[in-house]
């Protein structure tokens, strides 16, 4: 009995931890189930690519792995905290262009013809709050910068990894955002956490939607999500592309090399400016993060004229130094002559802005 007591109580503590933590956002229902099914990504149990996706890691892997991801090792983060130039709200809204701000990693602060939205804007401190270990961010008290922005119009995930949408964030934006667009899936956790089933709209690859004078395209990747252990490729993942009369924008999403991108271009493009992800690579899940010889590759088949390299200079998710993706970047996109902008975080940038200068 006193045996059964010291196993029961910590794995009644672990059950409960899974079920209560906030952090893990929604619970996948039947009903949820019921309507992923219309979805033609859907194969009956779970969210699918395109094309055939898995990671080249083994259970033999994992504690290697594991060890590496978490050793001090030289040039795998800043040597101290990145800087973020204040938000400066006159500037912001003065120019009528299409402006965005890079905060780091994949949060992004945007203006399209007078519409201010927000992609991935995880401003949080730590992309695993539910581990042992903590992957803290290169930056520092990124989410009080959420205090200083306009109302949002509206705001667009990717998908639903802890480094791209937060429990902490939603809290500090619930109440500037008009309007929710995320992946199928991504809204049971903001149902959880607050946000009304009415301002939010789920997409799958192709759906679109209109936000005032911008049309939205929900786009194909080659990626996976969820957050728990039971919710894997429980809810769906992509990029945006993002059209005015005036202005093409589109944001790939997380998500390895394939032949999405050049569909994207064919129906969609050309694109004065693409944010391509660039970093968080390594060889044994290369089919889920390109290198950026392939982000590179991944605006020119788009038919971007611009690219915009990100999902690097915020968090320690893989084990290449910190600055090597966008250096790898630049050597390929000059080589492929395609123009670029490098954006300081925090900087307000607009599209006539030319190659930026390494700023790090």
């Amino acid at each position: 009995m006193i045996a059964l007591i010291f196993i029961g109580l910590p794995l009644l503590g672990i059950l409960a931890y899974f079920k209560y933590n906030r952090q893990f956002g929604g619970k996948l229902t039947s009903s949820h189930i019921e309507e992923y099914s219309n979805s033609p990504h859907w194969n009956g149990k779970k969210f699918v690519n395109a094309v055939p996706t898995s990671m080249d890691l083994s259970v033999k892997d994992m504690p290697k792995l594991i060890r590496e991801q978490f050793r001090k090792d030289a040039n795998r983060e800043p040597e101290a905290p990145l800087p973020i130039a204040a938000f400066d709200l006159h500037s912001f809204q003065s120019t009528s262009e299409f402006t965005y701000i890079w905060y780091g990693h994949s949060a992004f602060l945007m203006k399209m013809n007078g519409i201010t939205f927000a992609i991935d804007p995880m401003m949080g401190p730590d992309a695993a709050p539910i581990g042992p270990m903590r992957t803290k961010r290169f930056s520092e008290n990124t989410l009080d910068i959420i205090d200083h922005w306009p109302n949002l119009d509206a705001v667009l995930y990717t998908h639903d990894h802890y480094d791209h949408l937060d429990y902490a964030s939603i809290q500090k934006l619930k109440q500037k955002v008009g309007h929710w667009y995320v992946a199928l899936g991504v809204g049971r956790h903001l149902e959880r956490w607050g946000i009304s089933p009415s301002s939010i709209t789920e997409m799958d690859w192709w759906d679109d939607a209109t936000l005032g004078d911008i049309q939205l395209t929900f786009t194909p990747s080659r990626h996976f999500a969820g957050r728990g252990p039971t919710d894997r490729a429980k809810s769906f993942w992509g990029g945006w592309v993002l059209k005015t009369s005036k202005e093409s924008v589109y944001f790939t999403g997380d998500g390895g090399y394939a032949g999405h991108f050049e569909e994207v271009g064919k129906r969609l493009g050309p694109f004065d400016i693409c944010f391509t992800e660039c970093g968080q690579y390594n060889e044994k899940w290369r089919p889920i993060h390109m290198f950026p010889e392939e982000s590179v590759q991944a605006a020119t088949e788009s038919q971007s004229n611009k690219a915009v390299p990100y999902h690097w200079g915020g968090f320690r998710l893989a084990l290449h130094p910190w600055t090597e993706p966008v250096e790898r970047f630049i050597d390929h996109a000059n080589a492929e002559n395609l123009q670029y902008q490098l954006p300081k975080l925090g900087a307000i940038n607009t599209l006539n802005d030319g190659n930026s200068k390494p700023w790090w």
